[in-house]
């Protein structure tokens, strides 16, 4: 048996692999099998690789997989999904050492049902629709998972029964933003009145149903270097602090000493700034609102080198060669689908250094390989534990040609 990339154990069988959940390599275990899927009966030799879950929800929830490994195996998997991702596509990566920063992740989006019996905020079983409701989640800020209940009766006179809302929490610096989307009701005067009270009451620092802002009691904003950005509703950020300025450390690092760097797929600026201590920078990205907070943020920040922020779909339109080439440095940060057309335009140009984050290392390697035919070398490839119990890790990639 090994360990899959979901986390898994995997037994080969004549029929082929079969998956079974929550095992380990060298266990003897008992499965009710129905084709290439098992479901753990009973575990009767236990790996000495397995331990205890830390949360009550192991099992069922279906955020985290390996819960179950110890801190050595555990390590070692995760760091082998990054070495087989660049191995599949014809790579010879030194991945180094697995990073973990610690801290917990200061946004979550949530699933929400409205029952006979209530709400139930929580998180989709393992491939199913069914909701698990949080009492407690050991990789959240506590913040989150402490608000929950309160957050529950705040919604549900914005809910039906027909169907799931999505609620997204971040933990900002000036408190807890709320977003809720996929409701139809539309917001009388009387609801946001009622609204407004109940987020005084609860402290938060905004709360948007849909893509409208009820309240709005203090500016949500994460600082990024000496700039404070205050973040549109619902906008991406990296899930966890420590693995944030773990990354930007890396990634100013690798960047060195130049005049002048882009970064793309930008967002709000989480590197954007970092870099900006030491080089001009060009920050691209297609997500409008998140454009606009960062170029308000560069007018009150001070300290830094000139920053353009520009809104550019680099999916449908990436920074040609020539473009590329005006820079000493670029970083890429892309969503999970990667930057595939982006890298194949880099193949083509003259820029010295990549650095590029990625949350797929299959997506990832698939650009690292037009990296490389294009001339590139790798220098470091570096997973970083942003996504603790998943089968989900940030990686941290230096290029140079």
């Amino acid at each position: 048996m090994r360990l899959g990339a979901q986390g898994d154990g995997v037994a080969e069988s004549e029929a082929g692999p079969i998956f079974v959940p929550f095992t380990l390599p060298g266990e003897r275990v008992v499965a009710d099998v129905g084709g290439e899927r098992g479901r753990l009966v009973q575990v009767i030799e236990p790996s000495p690789s397995r331990v205890e879950p830390v949360c009550q929800h192991f099992g069922v929830c279906g955020g985290c997989s390996v819960q179950h490994i110890s801190g050595e195996a555990y390590r070692e998997w995760k760091r082998d999904l990054v070495r087989s991702a660049f191995a599949a596509r014809g790579l010879d990566a030194d991945v180094n050492e697995l990073v973990e920063p610690g801290g917990k992740r200061r946004r979550a989006v949530f699933s929400v049902e409205r029952t006979d019996d209530g709400m139930t905020i929580g998180f989709h079983e393992a491939a199913s629709h069914a909701l698990v409701a949080i009492a407690e989640c050991p990789v959240l800020e506590p913040k989150i998972v402490a608000i929950l209940p309160a957050l529950g009766a705040l919604i549900a006179p914005l809910t039906s029964r027909r169907g799931e809302a999505r609620l997204i929490v971040t933990l900002t610096r000036s408190g807890l933003d709320v977003q809720l989307t996929g409701i139809e009701r539309r917001l009388t005067p009387d609801v946001r009145s009622r609204l407004a009270s109940a987020v005084s009451d609860l402290q938060l620092a905004r709360f948007t149903a849909g893509n409208d802002v009820v309240v709005e009691t203090l500016s949500p904003f994460l600082s990024f270097g000496p700039a404070d950005v205050v973040l549109p509703p619902g906008s991406f950020v990296q899930a966890v602090a420590e693995a944030e300025g773990e990354i930007a450390r890396r990634v100013v690092a690798a960047v060195g000493k130049v005049k002048t760097a882009a970064d793309l797929f930008c967002g709000v600026g989480a590197f954007t700034f970092p870099l900006a201590a030491r080089a001009k920078v060009s920050a691209f990205d297609g997500d409008k609102s998140a454009i606009e907070a960062l170029a308000a943020a560069v007018k009150k920040a001070s300290g830094l080198k000139p920053i353009s922020a520009r809104v550019r779909d680099l999916f449908r339109e990436p920074l040609s060669a020539m473009e590329l080439n005006e820079h000493d440095a670029i970083v890429f940060d892309p969503p999970r689908a990667g930057a595939e057309a982006q890298s194949q335009r880099l193949a083509k140009s003259k820029v010295k250094t990549v650095v590029a984050v990625s949350c797929n290392p299959a997506t990832l390697a698939r650009d690292a390989r037009h990296l490389v035919d294009g001339g590139y070398k790798i220098e470091s490839v570096t997973p970083v534990d942003q996504f603790v119990y998943s089968a989900h890790v940030e990686v941290v990639a230096v290029f140079r040609r």
